[in-house]
């Protein structure tokens, strides 16, 4: 009962809205603006994180292969004592760490897919933000054609007198 309710009166302020922006266009720019502002901030925020999540996995891959090459120096002196169970082994452990590795480096280039994308979005509000600046007059320009309008008038009334 409740949830219709709301749902009824989110469509009716949803209408409003609408109703409001049809008749104010302006707030319509001024919203979409804000919109475009909220969304830009999202998104660098995930850039930032994204940039983390790839710094940790790069020094987790740093760790993997500093921990590959001790078992590898491992499994060389076990071999050279003859201890082929031992070596046979840290071979196994060895190729878990591996496998290990090969997930980060997917990992890794998967940051690196969703950090492109990211980038992309970004640069298309940038141009989207370029686009209507140009596209809507300049405020100062408009104020200085009108402040001369006005003293051009001023100056043709006297002329009149």
């Amino acid at each position: 009962m409740s949830n219709s309710w709301l749902e009824e009166l989110e469509a009716r302020l949803e209408q409003q809205l609408e109703g409001f922006l049809r008749t104010n266009p302006q707030q319509e720019e001024l919203l979409r603006e804000q919109e475009g502002r909220e969304r830009q901030q999202r998104l660098l925020g995930e850039r930032v994180r994204l940039r983390q999540q790839a710094e940790d996995q790069r020094q987790e891959l740093l760790r993997l292969a500093d921990e590959i090459r001790q078992w590898q120096g491992r499994i060389a002196r076990a071999r050279a004592a003859g201890a082929e169970a031992l070596a046979g082994r840290a071979e196994a452990h060895v190729a878990t760490l591996m496998n290990q590795g090969r997930h980060r480096w997917q990992a890794l280039a998967d940051l690196g897919q969703r950090f492109t994308g990211v980038e992309a979005e970004l640069a298309e509000l940038v141009r989207l933000r370029h686009s209507r600046a140009a596209s809507t007059p300049d405020l100062e320009a408009d104020w200085a054609r009108f402040e001369a309008q006005q003293e051009l008038q001023e100056l043709k009334r006297r002329q009149q007198r």
